[in-house]
């Protein structure tokens, strides 16, 4: 699954309403290769086995099914794993403006925005 980009990387942190102080509320990690063009504001779903991230995929069987992380910047990880920094606690967002991997239904974004929620990440 593939989240389009119009202006390259452009607006890095967009959806952020507020953060925790400090970096509290992100992580560096890494998106996985395969994962093509992605835009900042992207909920990413996180593999088991590699821990790496990857667009949420509610149909995925090995973590990408699970909301874990909202990307902080925007990235081009078509061929190589690139290592970038997500939102993964404590903080708002601005849930109109996340992007989603074509094919999640609205249940499915509402299911999602629900997990992160246990993290601490609420949408507005």
């Amino acid at each position: 699954m593939t989240i389009l980009i119009e202006d390259r990387f452009a607006g890095a942190a967009h959806y952020l309403v507020s953060e925790a102080n400090g970096y509290r509320s992100r992580e560096q990690g890494v998106v996985a290769a395969g994962s093509g063009l992605l835009k900042a504001g992207a909920v990413m779903g996180r593999i088991t086995a590699t821990g790496k991230y990857v667009p949420l995929d509610p149909d995925g069987m090995d973590g990408s099914d699970n909301a874990a992380a909202i990307l902080f910047e925007g990235c081009d990880a078509t061929e190589d794993d690139v290592r970038r920094t997500f939102t993964v606690r404590d903080s708002e967002v601005h849930a109109d403006v996340l992007h989603w991997a074509d094919g999640v239904s609205d249940i499915q974004k509402t299911a999602a925005l629900a997990a992160m929620a246990a993290f601490g990440i609420i949408g507005r």
